[in-house]
């Protein structure tokens, strides 16, 4: 018995080590044996770690303890060995008192903390970067409007090619999002078809794309690397295979990829230029004929009539001396 413990111990404790390894060694995917929370790589995720962790969980664990040793207690004290003849009260103010309003102490500074979490995710700070996601069935679609970068889909890779290229299988996206570190990322989220959600489990997202309607959420990433995460509501029979995979680089990798994508980092200002100078165009044309249609004017004014003479005013001969 010992030894079989012992060897359990053993492999628990390598299968724990192989998976911390493996950890290490990659960024924003599921890990084999893990039993928290993702690791974060965004504020947001951050908070939510906070929460989770040192506000629901010892909350709940508290009271979890206290309603076991409860249940203990009642088990032994007022078994029907131990107590042949039961109480016959049923009802005690004090204790009913106790268990109302202790609860709603417990909500009231959940939700404190609830409260500013939620404010966080909906208090967008100003982009850097926005980027359209759209859901279909079943792939996503993704448009950076600010780049001039058109949509363009993403799938999720095929097995063969993500056993080759040692990617995780039904995570892996042929076309994934491509972000700077270290910016705020707006993501406006919409459908074309069936409600779809995005979650994005390293940075603490998951919000749902409705058809119709535009939802928003945002992140920062902290370091480079590459994300997954994967279409979270249920939208028919390839559901499984809507991955989301985003690719966080460096600014300057972000610059090449956009003029790799037909885009130019300053879209927005070339085509502010283009519409002033269209204008600016337009009003001088504007002038000009303006210009024109007066002079016009004022040479139809000086053009008689037809049947109508014109009398110069002559000077009158002094009379003879």
């Amino acid at each position: 018995m010992g030894k079989g413990i012992a060897g359990l111990m053993v492999l628990a404790s390598a299968t724990l080590m192989s998976g911390a390894a493996w950890a290490s060694t990659t960024v924003g995917r599921p890990t084999p044996g893990g039993i928290g929370l993702q690791e974060a790589a965004s504020p947001l995720k951050h908070d939510a770690h906070f929460f989770h962790d040192w506000i629901l969980l010892p909350i709940i664990t508290v009271i979890t303890l206290f309603v076991l040793g409860l249940l203990i207690w009642v088990v032994v004290r007022y078994n029907k060995k131990a107590n042949p003849v039961p109480a016959k009260w049923s009802h005690n103010t004090t204790i009913e008192i106790i268990w109302t309003l202790v609860p709603v102490l417990i909500l009231a500074f959940i939700a404190v903390f609830s409260f500013r979490l939620l404010y966080a995710y909906n208090d967008i700070p100003d982009p850097d970067v926005t980027v359209k996601v759209t859901g279909y069935q079943w792939n996503w679609g993704y448009e950076y409007p600010e780049y001039g970068i058109s949509e363009y889909i993403s799938n999720v890779l095929p097995e063969d090619e993500a056993r080759a290229q040692g990617v995780p299988y039904l995570l892996a996206a042929d076309e994934p999002m491509v972000v700077p570190v270290g910016q705020v990322v707006r993501l406006t989220v919409t459908a074309s078809d069936v409600i779809h959600a995005v979650a994005l489990p390293a940075f603490g997202l998951k919000t749902d794309a409705v058809p119709g309607r535009v939802n928003e959420t945002w992140f920062r990433a902290e370091r480079p690397g590459i994300y997954y995460g994967q279409c979270s509501e249920l939208c028919g029979i390839n559901h499984a295979y809507m991955p989301l995979q985003i690719n966080v680089v460096t600014q300057a990798e972000f610059e090449q990829w956009v003029a790799s994508r037909g885009g130019s980092m300053t879209y927005l200002a070339d085509q502010a230029a283009e519409a002033a100078a269209a204008e600016a165009a337009a009003a001088q044309a504007a002038a000009a004929a303006a210009t024109a249609e007066t002079a016009a004017e004022a040479g139809a004014e000086a053009v008689p009539a037809e049947g109508e003479t014109t009398t110069e005013p002559t000077a009158t001969a002094p009379a003879a001396q």
